[in-house]
């Protein structure tokens, strides 16, 4: 073979080799202008997420339910392109089909999803396109988009200075953040299902769940809702699938039948009667309500500083290393706590305080953020499990309102030194003609309490 002849043949088997690559034309994601760093979109998304997680009704961190959607969701953003967003999942104890994402990261799955996925590839396509919203980072360049420069960093000092929790809460579920353009959707769909293929999926499942969805006529899924058709939806995915090499997909790769034989007999609240519990103070719901009065049965859930027992019918709003709220899932309205109990880290002024001085500190910020807060009696020295904490009696206004009338609140609040000089603090929630029947079980919670990190 002359030298002309080895180069036209190293030619051939070189075009030879790139064309199948060529012939895979992927989704290329668009890029636009964002007035948010990485960094401040992450910041928003957490602040988000742990305002979000305080008001809606999660599976706990420990339910398998959520440690397989966990797992699934890893599996996927592991594929996921460009920056590596520290992507969180969480399962919305809810009826309606639905998923969304937060910026920088979390996502949330209500349980009626996965309740209406036939296959493991279906569940994976939606998660896959919330992961895709994360990554063109459509939240914050929505906001952008509709605020001129000077607006935009008006509220970005907002959000980033003293006031972010606050503000971060109207970015919350229902906002902008989750309100995305049909141009949006359909890049979500296209790099979802490069996402879902890249993962070991078959990407058509995710045109399939679509289908199902819009073929429910006329009172369609809240996903298609805050997920507007983009128009010819399922051919489109269709299409990009088309488009990748063809390979054999297993059936299942993760627990999908044995989680979904697991939530067969479970029966979650509408989105309405979310609503209606959340926003007329649990519609005058009396404590013997099986849902609200505290099982004999306990769950335990380990935080990075504690663990704590709780009844097993109550829920964990938080998680491992954020402030947690343990409550019935009706017993949490839009922005307060009527049964249950809170427990947070409060960084003290000065590390030598003492534990006295540092509850009353305590005391007086809590007091400054609710004026209608008042103590009741003195002061108790008592211990928790050996170590030396201080109990302190408080009332308030319930949220909860019966026969139209206001209702008063008692707050239980229970201090302990860190080694760090900060406080834990417990709060125990109930209105106060309902506190002799839940003190029981809030002792037990407290009898529970083990700090891994503590000041004795």
């Amino acid at each position: 073979m002359t030298s002309a002849s080895r180069s036209i043949a190293a030619i051939a088997l070189s075009l030879s080799l790139a064309a199948p690559q060529a012939a895979q034309a992927r989704f290329t994601p668009t890029h636009g202008s964002n007035h948010w760093t990485v960094d401040q979109e992450v910041q928003l998304g957490q602040k988000t997420a742990s305002e979000e997680n305080r008001k809606m009704p999660l599976l706990a961190e420990s339910d398998p339910v959520t440690q397989y959607v966990q797992r699934l969701g890893a599996r996927l953003a592991a594929h996921a392109p460009g920056y590596q967003w520290p992507y969180s999942f969480h399962v919305v104890n809810q009826k309606e089909i639905n998923a969304f994402a937060l910026p920088g990261g979390p996502i949330y799955v209500n349980l009626g999803t996965l309740k209406a996925a036939d296959n493991e590839a279906e569940l994976a396509g939606v998660i896959a396109h919330e992961i895709s919203h994360v990554v063109q980072r459509h939240a914050t360049r929505a906001a952008t988009t509709q605020q001129n420069a000077q607006g935009a960093l008006s509220l970005l000092g907002a959000l980033l200075g003293n006031g972010i929790l606050a503000e971060a809460a109207s970015f919350g579920v229902g906002s902008i953040f989750l309100k995305n353009s049909r141009r949006s959707e359909s890049e979500a769909d296209l790099l979802g299902t490069d996402i879902l293929y890249d993962s070991g999926y078959n990407p058509k499942a995710m045109a399939d769940f679509f289908k199902k969805l819009e073929a429910q006529g006329g009172n369609p899924p809240q996903f298609l809702s805050d997920h507007p058709n983009p128009g010819n939806r399922y051919e489109a995915v269709i299409r990009e699938a088309s488009t990748l090499p063809s390979k054999t997909y297993p059936a299942d790769v993760g627990q999908f039948a044995a989680i979904k034989q697991a939530i067969a007999g479970k029966t979650p609240p509408s989105a309405q009667e979310i609503a209606q519990a959340q926003g007329n103070g649990n519609g005058g719901a009396g404590i013997g309500q099986s849902s609200i009065y505290p099982s004999g049965r306990f769950a335990t859930f380990r935080h990075d500083v504690y663990d704590v027992s709780y009844p097993d019918n109550w829920q964990v709003f938080g998680d491992n290393s954020s402030d947690v709220t343990i409550a019935p899932p009706q017993g949490v309205s839009q922005n307060s706590i009527a049964f249950g109990a809170i427990i947070q880290e409060y960084q003290t002024e000065s590390a030598s305080d003492t534990l006295d001085q540092s509850t009353h500190e305590l005391v007086t910020f809590l007091r400054q953020r609710n004026a209608d807060l008042r103590q009741v009696g003195h002061d108790e020295s008592i211990r928790v499990n050996g170590l030396p904490a201080k109990s302190i009696q408080l009332l308030g206004t319930s949220p909860i309102q019966r026969n139209g009338q206001t209702v008063a609140e008692r707050d239980w609040l229970v201090t302990l030194k860190q080694r760090n000089g900060d406080l834990l603090y417990l709060i125990f929630v109930s209105p106060e003609p309902d506190y002799r029947s839940l003190e029981p079980a809030f002792q037990q919670i407290l009898n529970s309490l083990h700090l891994r990190k503590t000041g004795a």
